[in-house]
């Protein structure tokens, strides 16, 4: 899975911004934490949501367990706007 081409991900440091450009089906806003950012980020190539825990655990010093729960939370969230290409 990837971002598709339509999201925008800007990093503002410690707010995370998705905007929706061109044919996407979504208009509004994303806003979230570093953990979106995070997510977002590495969305930008192919991957797994394994990957995405796998990597969200060596950047931050957190139970695999919590990573794996706002991966999953993250996920759903950009499913239902669209903004997954898997």
């Amino acid at each position: 899975m990837k971002l598709k081409q339509e999201f925008v991900y800007h990093d503002a440091g410690s707010e995370a911004i998705l905007v929706p450009v061109g044919g996407a089906d979504f208009s509004g806003v994303v806003k979230g934490n570093r953990t979106l950012g995070a997510v977002l980020s590495l969305l930008g190539e192919e991957t797994t949501e394994a990957q995405l825990v796998d990597a969200l655990c060596e950047r931050y010093d957190a139970p695999r367990d919590a990573v794996a729960r706002d991966v999953a939370k993250v996920l759903d969230e950009l499913r239902k706007i669209g903004a997954l290409d898997e």
